[in-house]
């Protein structure tokens, strides 16, 4: 008794063969490979694991948003590029498993049984007449082929003989490694993906951590065995750090990855080209394997890393090692200046106590020694720490410029208000030298997608702050900015009478560049002088300006037991220059977002070396695909299947042979080569007879 055709076990059985021969069908595998390649060109042009901060600068909410349901930010380990993957194996192995008996028949078959009227039908033949018996014939036309490389096998058909020849047909062996290169190269590729991490996410209860917490405090819901069979994981190891556990991010969170070995950073080395970035950086280290006591050295340098109980360790790059920074702040409101020192460790947090306010939190972000910059367009070029990495392929060593130069260490931070906002800081400890005046550079930005904009304040003659926070506080006090004025009329009012309007004129200049900037004063002069007079009034208005704060900055030099400023000569001009420069940093404080201003004041640098440990059991899987599709393109290309049958049958003269030859590819080899395979059958004939053949 049968199924009929509309039960459901036949349907069933009818759905699976459909199924199978989708799955092994060579269109089916082409398009899944089209979009493995569509996906490869978007892992390729989209840098991929970037801050998610990037792409919403780059594309805007909507279509990060978007993107974000297809992981596109992380190509080769998305879901939908994992089940590609994965149907990509599953249908090559079919097509393999489907077709591979069948060329491999193929290959050993030698077609014997062709007929000699099929011969006629061939494009390439010859026929030939000999005087020789048919047995003296075919053992003459057997060592031709044989001489010519083909593998002959004979078959008697009476009194007459099938010689069947074929070389070249380990050319089906290419279809059959390309074939079987693909799935190697896509497990392999599969094995070294996150995909065994995941595996052990969905499947064994692993739950990765979101919370900040110590990697001695992690559960073991959010451990991996030390013999976890696949992963990539990141190590941060500080000078003098030592670690036996790496950290591998999954998702929005991270499980904690121990090694078989245990890893203790001595030293770290950096050497810079002239242009500030890295030549070379290495890490000299020493490895101790807990299960035997053995101890040893080793250098991990870029392209050389450390292998170890199966365990790849990579020099990545390089970061901040918890080095100790001390901070000098300064108030940037009210009529006081006065010097604190704030310490802490790049990395972590800092609370900044406020009598009355809401307190600052101050987060260390990190600390550079050296800065090499082209300050010729008067701030610092914005630069990744990706582009210092990149360089220690030598590429930059031809960049050397006579503008650069190194302007000495700077730190970076954060601050974080009562309310939640942040803004970020970049601060030089050393004064630069711009336009022949030496300023502090500060720059700031409220978030890490735009670049820093720069404050630049002028250093007196000590290379310090204090003249400038000095004249800040007296910008702050309206007794002394009266002085100020007082002193502008009576220096530059003497013999005009009108001393009181002047003092007023230069009063009330100077009170709204403290309340506003020089912004405020624009508004001021918009609003009160005709537009076509703006340019003259503002001229003098900046004049007027300058002059007071000339004269107020003698004052607070008078009160610090200075001497008086310059009024002749070369040193009255700078003095003038360096009131100009302070002028617009007075105005810039306006929009400076922070009540303190910090500047770097010491530090005790520490190193820390960024490894990425990797243990990858695909590779010499995806390595033997690598060969195979060589082998297998080479015999696809390079490796011809020809064949050739000859029919000999006795004649009263002697015999008669019928050849034919053939092949899957007909080029001009071919074509040259049957050339000389029918001369030479035509060399055994007594009486020769025109051949009937087409090249």
């Amino acid at each position: 008794m049968t199924d009929s055709p509309s039960s459901p076990a036949a349907r069933s059985q009818s759905l699976g063969a459909d199924m199978s021969e989708l799955l092994g069908s060579m269109r089916f595998a082409v398009s899944l490979l089209m979009f493995i390649c569509v996906a490869s060109i978007i892992g390729t042009v989209l840098p991929q694991n970037r801050p998610l901060s990037n792409y919403i600068d780059q594309f805007g909410p909507f279509w990060v948003e978007f993107f974000d349901k297809f992981s596109i930010w992380n190509v080769y380990n998305s879901w939908w590029f994992l089940v590609i993957m994965g149907f990509l194996v599953i249908s090559t192995s079919l097509c393999v498993l489907r077709n591979t008996p069948k060329m491999l028949d193929d290959m050993r078959s030698f077609r014997e049984h062709v007929r000699a009227s099929s011969l006629r039908a061939f494009r390439h033949r010859v026929e030939i007449d000999s005087d020789a018996s048919a047995p003296a014939l075919t053992d003459k036309v057997r060592d031709l082929l044989a001489r010519q490389g083909y593998a002959v096998r004979t078959r008697q058909d009476g009194d007459s003989v099938m010689l069947a020849a074929k070389r070249g047909s380990s050319n089906r062996l290419g279809y059959i490694f390309a074939h079987v290169s693909i799935v190697a190269i896509c497990v392999g590729g599969l094995l070294d993906s996150e995909l065994p991490v995941r595996m052990q996410v969905w499947l064994n209860g692993k739950v990765p951590v979101t919370e900040d917490m110590r990697i001695a405090d992690v559960p073991a819901t959010g451990r991996l065995s030390v013999d976890n069979p696949s992963f990539r994981a990141n190590l941060l190891l500080p000078e003098g750090g030592r670690s036996g556990s790496a950290v591998v991010n999954v998702g929005q969170g991270s499980l904690v990855q121990p090694l078989p070995f245990n890893l203790t950073l001595k030293k770290f080395i950096v050497d810079y080209y002239s242009t500030g970035m890295p030549s070379r950086f290495a890490s000299e280290v020493t490895v101790q394997d807990p299960d035997n006591g053995h101890t040893f050295d080793a250098t991990i340098e870029v392209n050389e890393p450390l292998r170890y109980k199966g365990v790849t360790v990579y020099q990545s790059s390089f970061d901040d090692g918890g080095s100790r920074v001390s901070l000098a702040g300064r108030p940037l409101s009210g009529d006081k200046d006065f010097r604190f020192t704030v310490d802490g460790v790049v990395g972590r947090d800092t609370q900044l106590a406020r009598p009355g306010e809401a307190p600052l939190q101050v987060q260390l972000t990190g600390l550079r020694t050296i800065n090499v910059e082209d300050m010729r367009t008067g701030e610092p070029q914005p630069r990744e720490l990706v582009e210092h990495v990149a360089a220690v392929t030598g590429s930059a060593a031809g960049k050397a410029n006579e503008h650069l130069r190194n302007v000495g260490p700077s730190v970076e931070y954060r601050l974080i208000d009562g309310s939640g906002q942040a803004q970020e800081f970049h601060s030089y400890m050393l004064p630069i030298t711009l336009d022949g005046i030496p300023v502090f550079m500060t720059g700031v930005r409220p978030n890490p997608s735009e670049n820093y904009r720069y404050l630049r304040i002028p250093a007196d003659e000590k290379g310090s702050l204090d003249a400038f926070m000095a004249l800040r506080a007296a910008m702050s006090d309206p007794v002394k900015r009266r002085e100020a004025a007082r002193r502008f009329a009576v220096r530059s009012g003497a013999g005009t009478g009108d001393l009181q309007g002047v003092q007023e004129s230069a009063e009330r200049a100077m009170a709204t560049l403290a309340d506003s900037g020089l912004a405020g004063v624009s508004r001021f002069l918009e609003d009160n002088v005709p537009k076509d007079e703006l340019p003259r009034a503002a001229g003098i208005i900046m004049r007027l300006l300058n002059a007071t704060l000339f004269e107020l900055h003698g004052l607070t030099r008078e009160e610090a037991g200075l001497a008086p400023l310059p009024t002749e000569g070369a040193a009255a001009s700078a003095a003038q220059d360096w009131t100009f420069v302070a002028l617009n940093a007075l105005s810039d404080l306006a929009l400076y977002p922070s009540p303190v201003y910090f500047s770097l004041s010491d530090f005790d640098h520490v190193q820390a070396s960024v490894f990425q440990v990797s243990r990858t059991p695909g590779k010499t899987t995806v390595y033997l695909g690598c060969l195979l599709l060589t082998l297998g393109i080479f015999a696809m290309f390079y490796v011809r299947d020809r064949r050739i049958w000859v029919w000999i049958t006795p004649s009263p003269d002697g015999a008669r042979a019928m050849a034919a030859m053939t092949s899957q590819k007909r080029t001009l080899d071919f074509n040259r080569e049957f050339d000389r395979f029918r001369q030479t059958m035509e060399g055994l004939a007594s009486r020769r007879k025109r051949p009937e053949s087409f090249s």
